[in-house]
């Protein structure tokens, strides 16, 4: 069975990317229910699709396949849902590699930072760019920006996001 076990954070730096090349990902949601969500991605010309469980803490089950680009256009298409649309970087730092989303779209002003762990349990070293842990935030999942984008939270501060550089 294929676990994921991620933890989200917002950034305190966003200029950490700067000079970095990112891939494009553009995304939507096939089903949102909670108990077997099911995404379509494309990764600048790649296509995806991936099926993942309950979120329990940071850990889900995950399943994900390539698809032909031409079908992931297609099951994008269907999406009735928002899309989710963002420049992802990486990064290693300390023994991992951090993912930087900087979401585009209606989740403009949007960044965060998701690491994947060996086990829940895990010990890990924070890099000074990061701020506040979202990882058990419902509002900061995926699927939760499609439909409830950023763009459109009203009352929220996060972290100070100070470039750099």
């Amino acid at each position: 069975m294929a676990l994921e076990i991620e933890r989200k954070f917002l950034l305190r730096e966003t200029g950490i990317v700067k000079g970095l090349t990112g891939q494009f990902i553009a995304q939507g949601y096939l089903s949102l229910d909670p108990d077997a969500t099911v995404r379509v991605r494309i990764i600048d010309s790649a296509g995806f699709l991936t099926v993942k469980g309950r979120n329990q803490g940071a850990v889900r089950k995950e399943f994900e396949y390539p698809i032909p680009l031409a079908d992931a256009r297609e099951l994008l298409s269907l999406c009735k849902e928002g899309r989710i649309e963002k420049r992802r970087y990486t990064i290693a730092w300390a023994d991992h590699i951090w993912e930087v989303d900087v979401f585009d779209g209606d989740n403009k002003g949007l960044v965060m930072a998701e690491v994947e762990l060996r086990s829940e349990n895990e010990k890990l070293a924070l890099p000074p760019w990061v701020g506040r842990e979202v990882t058990e935030d419902p509002r900061f999942f995926n699927s939760s920006l499609a439909t409830k984008p950023y763009s459109r939270w009203k009352n929220f501060a996060p972290s100070p996001q100070r470039p750099v550089g």
